[in-house]
């Protein structure tokens, strides 16, 4: 599927959204560890393993990693001793996962499962996860709010819920900056590795249609009922962490 061909862009609101966003990971899977890797100077890593460390899952533990693309925040959760479903919508990207963990050592392939689904309508019960997490996936959902209510419905009382995305920095001129980046420059990597610039100009598109850290925290405390609702900025506000629990005996 091409982007949008009124827009010439894969962002676009309504029913449409998710055919668009899964067209956009089926095209860019192969070298989408590549291409995060030069975006963001390997940081990303760095900063998936904080969630993973945010999450606090103790061993035997399960863990849920919504939108979980190639891995990297399975595999975190499985290295500190959870059990891990990882979940995504995109096949190509769970094969490429796929393919990671059948080279990992066998007690990791023994304690990552991959499964293709919704995180807006998670099939599993309530009440089942120690710990669940999302890396650069909430704002690629058609409804954000329901993936964060999904989130907290599969955990556990008590259960943590962490949540990694791109952020909008609070200061005018490093916001200018950060946005000039991402218009300018990140597309380019998706015109030089996949032909099409638009690819990455869809970071920016979105993060335009999505609220700020501040009011995803507001809606964690007050829309989902969660509590110890924390935020974390990272580079100024560019990107952010959010960690939450849910209630003892919510249901």
């Amino acid at each position: 599927m091409l982007p949008n061909s009124m827009t010439g862009t894969y962002y676009t609101p309504g029913p449409e959204r998710s055919a668009n966003v899964n067209a956009l990971f089926r095209r860019i899977a192969g070298r989408y560890d590549l291409v995060n890797d030069i975006q963001s100077l390997g940081l990303h890593r760095r900063w998936k393993c904080r969630v993973a460390e945010l999450a606090r899952v103790n061993t035997g533990e399960s863990a849920l990693d919504l939108c979980c693309g190639t891995g990297d925040i399975s595999f975190a959760l499985a290295r500190a001793g959870a059990k891990v479903v990882g979940l995504d919508f995109t096949t190509e990207m769970l094969d490429q996962a796929e393919i990671r963990v059948g080279m990992a050592p066998a007690s990791a392939r023994s304690t990552i499962k991959l499964i293709r689904g919704d995180a807006q309508k998670l099939p599993f019960e309530d009440n089942v996860f120690d710990a669940v997490t999302i890396g650069y996936g909430l704002r690629n959902l058609s409804d954000w709010k329901l993936g964060i209510e999904e989130m907290r419905r599969v955990s556990k009382p008590g259960g943590r819920l962490v949540v990694l995305e791109f952020g909008k920095p609070q200061n005018t001129l490093w916001r200018g900056l950060y946005q000039t980046y991402l218009r300018a420059i990140v597309p380019s990597f998706g015109l030089m590795f996949y032909g099409n610039p638009h690819a990455y100009r869809y970071i920016l598109e979105s993060l335009d249609h999505y609220p700020s850290q501040v009011e995803i925290a507001d809606f964690m405390r007050q829309g989902a009922g969660l509590v110890n609702v924390k935020l974390f900025n990272i580079l100024g506000g560019a990107m952010s962490i959010h960690c939450a629990e849910k209630k003892g005996g919510f249901v």
